[in-house]
């Protein structure tokens, strides 16, 4: 009867730490989702915010630039501004983000030095304004927890149509 009891305990010790090994590979599988989950979410916001603030870089960019070309610049179209957010080199190995803003105009502006896939329209004149710009804005970035060991770049693109 006493070797009996001893078996049943240890068939019962046996059962608890199978389903106790079990609970924890659960609990550490669902840990390691909501992580990956949250990392990637986190990391589509930042590009959503990176896209709006390039938007308003762009926009005050165009706003505050002579365009009559009066400081002799040479440059009275703004067509592009890039940017790379991050640690040193994270362009490359995708720890960090990178953006590209592209800058299209319509309306009488008086172009004079615009790529010709840079200026839409400029017949289009509005009475509140005489320049209405698109904005596209491109944020580049890769998934941090990516399994593979070179992930794909993810791009979120941003379009504003704003009157200037």
């Amino acid at each position: 009867m006493q070797t009996q009891r001893k078996a049943f305990s240890l068939l019962v010790a046996i059962s608890v730490i199978v389903i106790m090994a079990t609970v924890a590979m659960l609990v550490m599988n669902t840990t390691g989702k909501i992580t990956r989950g949250t990392t990637t979410q986190y990391q589509k916001e930042q590009a959503v915010l990176l896209a709006k603030s390039y938007t308003e870089l762009a926009i005050m960019s165009v706003m505050s630039n002579d365009r009559n070309n009066t400081y002799s610049s040479g440059n009275d179209c703004i067509e592009n501004i890039n940017g790379v957010i991050g640690p040193s080199g994270s362009s490359t190995n995708g720890e960090g983000y990178r953006v590209r803003t592209r800058i299209a105009y319509i309306g009488d502006n008086r172009f004079g030095t615009c790529s010709g896939t840079r200026v839409l329209s400029n017949s289009v004149v509005t009475p509140e304004s005489s320049l209405n710009i698109i904005v596209d804005v491109y944020v580049e970035y890769k998934e941090l927890d990516h399994p593979s060991a070179n992930p794909p770049w993810i791009t979120y693109h941003r379009r504003t149509l704003q009157k200037i």
